[in-house]
């Protein structure tokens, strides 16, 4: 495509860009609708139901990195086309598999396939839009993201009513052939002019460690943070992660340019993506139990309850980009952080009676944070990196959402158990349960469900609704003083926002040079212009000759 072909397609471009993100958004999600009846039909074990879930986020984080880097230096369009593909095979596998091994390999296949599509979409965004519109295009990207959170249960739930359990992965194919066939025409080809040479090193570095760590991270909660596997894995994790910094500042043509992090538009944003996400998919993760083993809902209804949140994310997330321009990247990105640990704390006054309106407007006022503090943190990581780095650039931004969102259900989710444990523990009507029952009740508030419900088909009936209700407040009170503590962590985050993310990117930049009634900054990335009353725009080439005497001078 010629620059101006380019021009004139972006709004088609970031809508191939959009679908082809959106089966990402959706796939645990919509997993998750489907577990109980894949452990029926495959006879799957506990273990392996959460292996399903989790080798899937485990290699699309751990090779994040990875795939950047290789659509920086083969060309982001040929990555995402492929990754689409392998997706598409993984989701093709998954559908018809007979076991839960062979489900477990074909999840792990599709995680490659995502790890190559997320930053993929983010990085062509960035080189087809120009600094003044990226901001608005990628906040229709966030806003995109956060459809699946209500899109996967709803379709879940729907299709299984109609067809097999296969059918949720089988959803997949014709996004992904849509997607294919349209970014055939619609997205252009770009790569780093100048790609250094393959850092096979730092490649096996930055997965290993980042598997690692994430092995660590999603089994602590089950095995318990001091269990052997998890120490190792938070051990080998840490070692792989320094070896591989010390590396990449060794060597002279690093994967990752860890000098990126000296840039506090770079450090300071992704700070605030982890925390934005470790406090929405913490909260996330005890909001879906609450609705369905508290109020009783069912999956589709507990999808459908959680439109409010997604709604937020898309009606706030594009116009995102001109409060920035208005108020700075420091103060939206601050205040954003602000009112998710408002919409935490709203959440934490969740009782067992709360009615559903009071759940809508807390949920809808988190969509709202998740979405101001998201899109101009990620505009900022990726203006802050040379157009040519854009992919690493994009997988660190994507890196960071998965291993924010994984702490957050894992520490979170680790305090909201141990809390849980406790209160229920204590109960006189739960320690006279049998010893498998009062087992059951005292792991978790699915197995005090499961319990009780077995419980109230006999001549224990009464019981069973005793130690139902102890159960549904036990895990309430437990929820309620996790969130609270979810709240101060995204506060924390407003406030290393507000005092390390810079204002604005021309902060930072060389003297201003004033030429024709027009002030540019001139930086090793391009020039910034700033017409007399206009924002600062970037301009992502070389030099104007008519600046190019007043820089030399």
């Amino acid at each position: 495509m010629t620059p101006e072909q380019i021009h004139d397609r972006r709004w088609w471009t970031l809508a191939v860009l959009c679908f082809s993100l959106l089966i990402i958004g959706m796939d645990n999600t919509i997993l998750n609708v489907a577990l109980p009846t894949i452990q029926r039909d495959l006879h799957t074990s506990a273990s392996g139901l959460q292996w399903i879930v989790d080798v899937y986020t485990l290699i699309y984080a751990s090779v994040l990195l990875t795939t950047g880097s290789l659509g920086d230096r083969f060309g982001r369009k040929g990555v995402l086309t492929a990754g689409l593909v392998v997706f598409g095979l993984g989701s093709l596998g998954a559908t018809f598999s007979q076991t839960t091994t062979q489900l477990i390999a074909f999840r792990g296949l599709a995680g490659i396939g995502g790890a190559m599509i997320m930053p993929a979409t983010l990085s062509i965004l960035t080189n087809v839009f120009s600094a003044e519109e990226r901001g608005r295009a990628i906040g229709i990207w966030a806003g995109v993201s956060g459809i699946g959170i209500v899109a996967g249960p709803l379709a879940g739930g729907f299709l299984l009513e109609h067809f097999f359990w296969g059918s949720v992965f089988l959803i997949n194919i014709p996004v992904v052939v849509i997607a294919v066939v349209a970014g055939h025409y619609l997205v252009p080809t770009s790569r780093d002019a100048n790609p250094r040479r393959l850092d096979p090193a730092g490649t096996v570095l930055v997965t290993v460690g980042l598997a690692a760590l994430l092995y660590g991270i999603i089994e602590a909660p089950s095995q318990g943070w001091t269990a052997p596997a998890v120490v190792v894995g938070f051990g080998a994790g840490l070692v792989g992660l320094v070896a591989f910094v010390l590396w990449e500042l060794r060597i002279d043509h690093p994967m990752l340019e860890v000098r990126f992090f000296r840039n506090p538009r770079f450090s300071a944003a992704n700070i605030a993506i982890t925390l934005v996400f470790f406090a929405m998919v913490g909260s996330m993760y005890f909001l879906t139990q609450y609705l369905q083993f508290v109020l009783g809902y069912s999956t589709m209804q507990a999808g459908a309850a959680l439109i409010p949140l997604a709604l937020g994310l898309m009606l706030v997330a594009p116009n995102t980009g001109r409060m920035t321009r208005r108020f700075g990247t420091k103060v939206i990105v601050a205040l954003g952080l602000a009112i998710v640990a408002a919409a935490t704390l709203l959440l934490s006054r969740l009782t067992v009676s709360s009615g559903y309106p009071f759940l809508a407007l807390a949920t809808a006022l988190l969509g709202v944070g998740i979405a101001t503090a998201m899109s101009p943190a990620t505009d900022s990581i990726m203006g802050s990196v040379p157009k040519d780095k854009a992919g690493i650039g994009s997988a660190m931004n994507d890196t960071t959402r998965q291993v924010g969102g994984a702490l957050g259900v894992a520490i979170l989710g680790s305090i909201t158990n141990a809390a849980y444990q406790s209160s229920i523990s204590g109960a006189a009507a739960v320690k006279a349960l049998p010893s498998p029952v009062r087992a059951a009740v005292h792991d978790s508030i699915g197995g005090a469900l499961t319990a009780t419900k077995a419980m109230a088909a006999g001549p224990a009936s009464s019981v069973a609704t005793q130690v139902g209700s102890l159960a549904n407040d036990a895990f309430v009170h437990a929820m309620s003083s996790t969130l609270v503590i979810a709240s101060g962590i995204a506060l924390l985050g407003a406030l290393v926002a507000f005092v390390f993310l810079p204002a604005r990117a021309a902060e930072d930049l060389a003297p201003v040079v004033d030429l024709d009634g027009e002030r540019r900054h001139h930086t090793d990335h391009g020039i910034w212009v700033r017409p007399a009353d206009g924002p600062w725009v970037l301009l992502r080439d070389e030099a104007p000759d008519d600046l190019a005497p007043a820089l030399a001078g």
